[in-house]
């Protein structure tokens, strides 16, 4: 059942970023900023939709729900901290935007069927299909710390770049004059957020039902020794 949510949501994503991309390549706005980009490079334009959070975690999303659809079980160290990525990164996505940028950003047409998307559809679809489905428990204190590896690149990449460019793709991760300092204390309420979202979605995790909880592995339970056979 799980493959018939993970599916649709998906093909938003795909769609999503299949007309921005659209978009890009004709100069139309993009679904992040409003801005067009008739006074910017081809690629200056794609370096920075990819830089965008917004679009890093819907690829997260995207990974994490074509993998769902294909094995709803699938499970490895590696596999957790991208999940939780994923859920992290849309959960942080689509608040930021609704509470923060929403009312900064127009759109239009094509670029604002790509946001709903992006912005509203996948965030709220992905978290739901987590609290629905699961699967569960999968999610351990060592999940969470790898989880925070990609976000801590992230902030230090846009901050390096951005140091030489000017360019953020937020205006709450802008600089005000001289110097690296922001008048913008949602800068300083998103990082602290962050880690609050990924303490509740551990806690979540090991004590919310699911359709699909895991069942006990060696890793979860003591095996009895074997028994050796008389001689």
């Amino acid at each position: 059942m799980s493959r018939w949510w993970h599916g649709p949501v998906a093909l938003v994503v795909i769609a999503s970023l299949a007309v921005q991309l659209a978009l890009i390549f004709t100069g139309g706005a993009d679904a992040n900023s409003g801005q067009t980009g008739e006074a910017l490079r081809l690629g200056v334009r794609l370096w920075r939709l990819f830089s965008y959070f917004t679009i890093e975690s819907n690829l997260l999303v995207l990974a994490a729900a074509l993998v769902l659809v294909w094995r709803p079980t699938f499970d490895g160290p590696v596999w957790r901290v991208v999940r939780l990525d994923a859920l992290l990164g849309i959960l942080i996505t689509g608040l930021v935007f609704a509470i923060m940028l929403a009312p900064q950003v127009h759109l239009t047409g094509a670029a604002l069927a790509a946001t709903v998307g992006f912005h509203y559809i996948s965030p709220w679809a992905t978290i739901a299909a987590w609290l629905l489905f699961g699967p569960r428990p999968r999610i351990s204190w060592s999940t969470v710390a790898g989880a925070f590896v990609w976000p801590l690149a992230w902030l230090v990449y846009i901050f390096t770049q951005g140091a030489f460019t000017d360019w953020y793709p937020y205006p709450f991760l802008g600089r005000d004059g001289p110097g690296p300092r922001s008048s913008h204390p949602q800068r300083g309420l998103v990082v602290v957020l962050a880690p609050a979202f990924a303490a509740l979605f551990k806690l979540a995790d090991a004590r919310m039902p699911a359709l699909l909880r895991d069942t006990p592995t060696p890793d979860h339970r003591v095996s009895a020794p074997p028994e050796r056979s008389a001689p």
